[in-house]
């Protein structure tokens, strides 16, 4: 039986500090002292040097060959240019990093100092996010952010200036305050800055987040009673998908768009279900059984995926090595994730490569499921592939939960 079993391996470093937390975030972040920043690295290595004995006690495959690697938050750039050094450098000593990975950082605009451009780039950085939100100044000193229109473009000068010219930038529409002529300036200044890669996120409130807590209080804090409904949110998605399609950047995922030959690969694995390492705080990993193992940790199917996380408690983390939360996905969820991790795709399921990897009974069920959503307008199939319609994207998550077993 085949599945998605690789011989690379993409790794996540997650990298929690910020200097000022926006009111719609509940990430495991926050501002912190700096003087964490050293500790927090060094339980970063020790947890990249233990992570094939940790690899060998659960009886999975953990390929010594990198093909991505993202360090995420958070706010990696706040780190020291030193610090950042040794972060790369250790990954190489314990890793097989290609020599044409894809080399991600997430940075805030305005928070980048040149010396840690100067690192990044020595360390074969070579793809950078920034986390814009919107163009529109006040929107973005609303939400928390604390750079500007002219210093993010600023920034993007600077990081092509340092050979750094495969770039992202995420837009969230839905912020409060947030009108249909603000979302278009929004998109027209991204679209003029010629980035590559675009993120186009529909705020969704949470209500552990600062924000989320207001709006259901009914508070104004935030200006939480600025925040534009639902349909108004959906209506700016679906102004993005426009524009960005006619300017050539071409959407290959519910929230991502790109030129061609500039898709994230990193982000790519997570819909594909190939392997990754998490590190760090809150950090998820996904991982396959070594086939020839005879752990006694393993369930007795196979082949079988092990997903795990680590503590979203800072304080926890930097005391020393927590116990994972430890998943072992059965065939019936791995082929549940196949739906809707792959959905999220425009390029939707294959359904031969599902049948390859589970069986065709599966499927087979699975296939009532859409063509009662295709009967709703949320899914259309040609027979060989399956992929959400334009309508489907809307209402995504509705869509995922009717794969669900066991929704709840």
């Amino acid at each position: 039986m085949a599945f998605p079993l690789t011989s690379k391996l993409g790794i996540y470093v997650s990298v929690p500090f910020c200097r000022s937390k926006c009111t719609y975030c509940n990430f495991a972040s926050g501002v912190y002292p700096a003087s964490e920043h050293t500790r927090y690295v060094n339980r970063l290595l020790e947890d990249l040097e233990a992570s094939p004995a940790w690899a060998a006690r659960m009886g999975v495959e953990l390929p010594g060959s990198v093909d991505t690697l993202y360090l995420g938050g958070g706010t990696p750039s706040l780190l020291e240019p030193h610090l950042i050094t040794r972060l790369f450098r250790a990954v190489r000593e314990h890793f097989l990093v290609d020599p044409d990975a894809e080399i991600t950082v997430e940075c805030a605009p305005g928070q980048l100092a040149d010396a840690t451009l100067e690192a990044m780039a020595a360390a074969g950085v070579n793809r950078v996010s920034l986390g814009v939100q919107s163009f529109i100044d006040r929107e973005a000193h609303g939400s928390g952010r604390l750079h500007n229109r002219a210093i993010v473009l600023e920034d993007l000068k600077r990081l092509r200036a340092a050979g750094i010219a495969n770039l992202n930038v995420d837009l969230i529409a839905g912020l409060a305050g947030q009108t249909y002529a603000s979302w278009d300036e929004s998109l027209r200044v991204l679209l003029d800055a010629g980035v590559p890669h675009a993120s186009i996120y529909m705020l969704e409130v949470d209500e552990d987040s600062r924000l989320g807590r207001e709006m259901l209080a009914g508070g104004a804090r935030y200006h939480a009673e600025l925040v534009p409904g639902d349909d108004a949110i959906a209506r700016m998605y679906e102004t993005a998908v426009e524009r960005l399609e006619s300017a050539g950047l071409r959407q290959y995922e519910i929230s991502n768009f790109a030129r061609r030959g500039r898709t994230s690969r990193h982000n790519l694995r997570y819909w594909q279900r190939r392997p990754y390492l998490g590190l760090g705080l809150d950090a998820s990993s996904a991982l396959y059984a070594r086939l020839d193992s005879s752990s006694a940790s393993e369930p007795a199917e196979m082949p079988h995926m092990l997903r795990s996380k680590t503590t979203d408690d800072l304080k926890a983390y930097l005391d020393g090595p927590q116990a994972d939360e430890i998943a072992w996905l059965s065939q019936e969820r791995q082929h549940e994730e196949a739906w809707f991790l792959g959905l999220r795709l425009n390029a939707g399921v294959r359904l031969a490569t599902l049948r390859r990897e589970f069986g065709r009974e599966p499927v087979t069920q699975a296939l009532a499921v859409v063509d009662r959503l295709a009967e709703a307008g949320l899914i259309v199939s040609d027979g060989r592939a399956v992929r959400l319609s334009a309508r489907g994207r809307l209402l995504s998550n509705d869509v995922f939960q009717e794969f669900l077993a066991d929704p709840a």
